[in-house]
């Protein structure tokens, strides 16, 4: 491990964090205006946001991540605080927001439970496997049960209904399996029932379906006027967030100009804030913002390679997607190269318990890093001071 590497890290979260703060400060005006009188009502919100989550990850870093496995019981009752607050979204604790009950009111803030059941996934399936060992290759211990525990946490998702979320508790925990060592004939029995079971999710939701064929351009009769109009709003946000890129051309019509954010694109600053930022700043954005998370990944893939352990390699690798996948499906949304799903792209979009979540995720990533290095380098002193 080198140090560097662990700079080039922080520096790349520094970067997406300040970029998104900009973007967010202008693609948020116009709905602070419009819905609280304030048009800096979301970033003064954010910024308190950020300070939290900057301080958990600086908590997380520097806790040793093999605390996680030396003490199974701190992740199993992380695991059950978190699948607690799932079923706490249902009523009447519940609060439901646009068909789906995703939150928890606590007075102004809205906690989502899902985005911890990312978290929990990871680190659980994580200390079952390190500490299976070379049983992870049986039945049992490698696929039956990490596939349990991934399977009590996306059921109450996909029930909420939150399609999203499952997808990355599901393809996040199976990664973590993968790398452990879990063989793809036990894996792929129970990779078949979770495909089979979202497949039919979603085929039996007209919203989800509407949107499906509203992307490929097919018309359904959706059943009722209300999961119409869900859908047409969608396909409406969708062209919308298209018409922004293409408006930003190369350079962009310049910051805090564009027009698309003045009530013609209604989620601007949260599942559409890509969609401003490639407006006022252009492809440049674009592009830049895609080899920023790049880096970011490939920083964390290289962060794991160098662990100390197994168990640092499971649980940087499965932070890592979690962020990355996030960021990767949340443009192929606002590009339309993906059917219409409302997910949050990390470090800019409008939310507290996305960005805690994100956060908690850099903290991990940069525990493995920082406790590896100091290993590496205890382990070289030890060898000179031998010589």
């Amino acid at each position: 491990m080198r140090k560097s590497a662990l700079c080039a890290f922080g520096l790349v979260v520094a970067v997406l964090v300040a970029l998104g703060f900009v973007v967010l400060s202008s693609a948020s005006e116009a709905n602070g205006i419009r819905l609280h009188h304030d048009a800096y009502h979301f970033m003064k919100r954010q910024f308190v946001y950020l300070g939290v989550g900057v301080a958990l990850a600086a908590v997380v870093a520097s806790i040793d991540y093999r605390r996680w496995r030396d003490t199974p019981a701190l992740a199993w009752m992380f695991y059950a605080i978190v699948l607690v607050l799932l079923f706490a979204v249902f009523p009447p604790l519940g609060r439901k927001i646009n068909g789906s009950y995703r939150w928890i009111a606590l007075g102004p803030v809205n906690l989502q439970p899902s985005e911890f059941a990312k978290l929990a996934v990871v680190i659980v399936v994580s200390v079952w496997l390190d500490r299976a060992g070379w049983r992870v290759e049986l039945f049992r211990r490698g696929a039956l049960m990490p596939a349990l525990f991934i399977g009590v946490l996306a059921l109450p998702v996909m029930a909420e209904p939150d399609f999203g979320s499952t997808m990355v508790i599901g393809l996040s925990g199976f990664l973590v399996m993968l790398v452990a060592g879990t063989r793809l004939l036990h894996l792929a029995p129970f990779a078949a029932v979770g495909l089979c079971a979202f497949i039919y999710k979603v085929a039996t939701n007209a919203n989800r379906m509407a949107r499906i064929a509203a992307f490929f351009g097919v018309k359904i009769d959706v059943g009722t006027q209300v999961m119409d109009e869900a859908a047409k709003r969608a396909a409406y946000q969708a062209h919308q967030a298209l018409v922004a890129i293409m408006n930003g051309g190369i350079w962009g019509v310049g910051l805090n100009q564009s027009m698309q954010k003045n009530y013609y694109l209604p989620e601007n600053h949260t599942d559409f804030i890509f969609a401003i930022g490639a407006e006022e700043l252009g492809i440049v954005f674009s592009v830049g913002t895609l080899l920023l998370f790049l880096a970011f990944f490939l920083l964390s893939v290289y962060i794991a390679r160098s662990a100390s352990d197994r168990f640092g390699r499971f649980l940087a690798l499965g932070m890592a997607f979690i962020i990355f996948f996030q960021a990767i499906f949340n443009i192929g949304v606002v590009c339309e190269a993906l059917p219409t799903k409302g997910m949050a792209l990390p470090f800019f979009s409008y939310g507290g318990t996305n960005m805690l979540a994100s956060f908690f995720a850099v903290g991990t990533i940069l525990s493995v890093g920082i406790h590896s290095y100091r290993d590496r380098k205890r382990a070289f002193l030890r060898r000179v001071l031998v010589r």
